[in-house]
């Protein structure tokens, strides 16, 4: 005889197990919507109300929640959702009618686009939310560019657009991989410890990744004077001297972001002046040339030990690395070709300044442990646009034009943002990217 496993009464797997519903309830509790409702509802004024707008805004809210792609899927679901249907605020009592049609969602979009200024205000209060209730919010943001496929090939807005992977496999072989798309591209800001967006733009798929990355910051400091952001953390699409010394220059952030090789790895002089053993790679490395008659680079190099990074001179510091690792070095005369150099028990000291070239050399050094901690970081916005894809249906979607793909987008980082907020409020710190309710 077979027997039902009892649960108990204070279950944890049962307080988490909570609908839509609940994840709604809760998100319409802290989302900053009365100016838009109030706006759209002035204009109706003294015409027929049979869909309220109010209504119709939360339904679409509970459209991402509830997952679904399409508005007729929506549709459905509130025609036989009771509970969502009155917790949006439509009439039950209509019956068959009380669900919105599809030229109802096709009246109620012009209305929601005239209004866009509205809800990247509430994107914008979030944030700032964000920033009170959680410590540390905005330190530490990524950046990258996601591909949004267009619904249609007619889309006229839309463009074609590609972008480049390059990296090694697990047994280190060089591998590149080029992915093309026609429609969009979401340019996304997030903060890289809690994983929440903080800021992003829509683009042709066409546009370059780095020109965003610049105006997107400095609009993140207009508008939230008091995030206090120290590190951003982009991959090679973004390596641009100019762009990097702008981000420390102007606004004391230390950019973290992979560098390419323009070089096909080969090492070039420190000082082409003189003669010296201090070469550098094209991603940065500061090696001494210890063994002059090594054939091959990898042993005829030996990197210098990284000793910091001098904020008042703008300088990396480095040091001999026979002298800091014990290394035998085989060049030690020509080393002290170099002028000024100085050599004791300590070593020589080589300092770079960061003016040598901006978009190898940063103030946080490209081959630290401090940079590599920092830019794994960046991984977080990988999984942002997964949840984009996967829990807010962007990897299968029915919108069309690129202020309607905005728009949606807009909607759907909205609640991705609402929901971490009902958490952060309600003391639960630890749960801001969870995707339930919030209790």
């Amino acid at each position: 005889m077979s027997s039902l496993p009892q649960p108990g009464l204070f279950s944890g797997q049962e307080v988490e197990a909570t609908s839509e519903i609940s994840r709604l309830t809760r998100l319409l509790d802290v989302l900053p919507d009365h100016e838009l409702i109030a706006t759209l509802e002035s204009e109706r004024a003294g015409k027929r109300d049979d869909y309220p707008l109010a209504a119709l805004w939360r339904a679409l809210l509970a459209g991402v929640v509830f997952g679904h792609a399409a508005l007729a899927a929506l549709s459905r679901e509130l025609a036989r959702n009771g509970q969502l249907l009155q917790l949006c605020g439509f009439d039950p009592l209509r019956g068959d009618q009380a669900a919105p049609p599809a030229h109802v969602w096709s009246r109620f979009f012009p209305k929601l686009l005239r209004h866009q200024p509205l809800i990247d205000a509430m994107f914008d209060e979030l944030v700032e939310r964000l920033r009170v209730a959680l410590p540390g919010f905005g330190r530490d943001l990524a950046i990258d560019g996601k591909a949004i496929g267009a619904w249609s090939r007619t889309d006229p807005q839309a463009s074609e657009g590609f972008k480049n992977y390059e990296g090694e496999d697990e047994h280190g072989n060089a591998y590149q991989q080029i992915q093309k798309w026609f429609g969009y591209k979401l340019h996304l800001v997030i903060d890289a410890n809690y994983e929440l967006p903080v800021a992003f733009e829509l683009t042709g798929a066409k546009e370059a990744e780095s020109p965003r990355l610049l105006p997107l910051i400095e609009g993140l400091k207009e508008k939230h004077p008091d995030l206090e952001i120290a590190t951003v953390a982009a991959d090679r699409g973004y390596d641009d001297g100019g762009d990097k010394a702008a981000l420390y220059d102007d606004h004391g952030i230390a950019p973290l972001m992979d560098t390419r090789d323009l070089h096909g790895g080969a090492m070039q002089p420190l000082d082409e002046a003189h003669h010296d053993t201090i070469y550098y790679s094209p991603t940065g490395e500061v090696c001494c040339k210890h063994d002059p008659f090594q054939p091959e680079p990898a042993k005829a190099f030996a990197a210098l030990q990284f000793m910091g990074f001098e904020r008042e001179r703008g300088t990396l510091k480095f040091r001999c690395p026979a002298a800091a690792f014990g290394l035998e070095c085989q060049n030690r005369e020509a080393c002290h070709c170099a002028p000024a150099v100085r050599d004791g028990e300590y070593g020589r000291v080589v300092r770079v300044s960061l003016e040598r070239d901006r978009r190898i050399f940063l103030p946080v050094h490209r081959h630290s442990q401090g940079f590599e901690k920092g830019y794994k970081k960046r991984t977080a916005v990988e999984r942002v646009n997964a949840r984009i894809d996967q829990v807010y249906g962007w990897e299968r979607h029915f919108v069309r034009g690129k202020t309607k793909v905005r728009l949606r987008l807009g909607v759907g980082l909205l609640v991705l943002l609402g929901t971490a907020v009902a958490w952060a409020e309600a003391g639960r710190v630890e749960r801001v990217r969870s995707l339930v309710r919030a209790a």
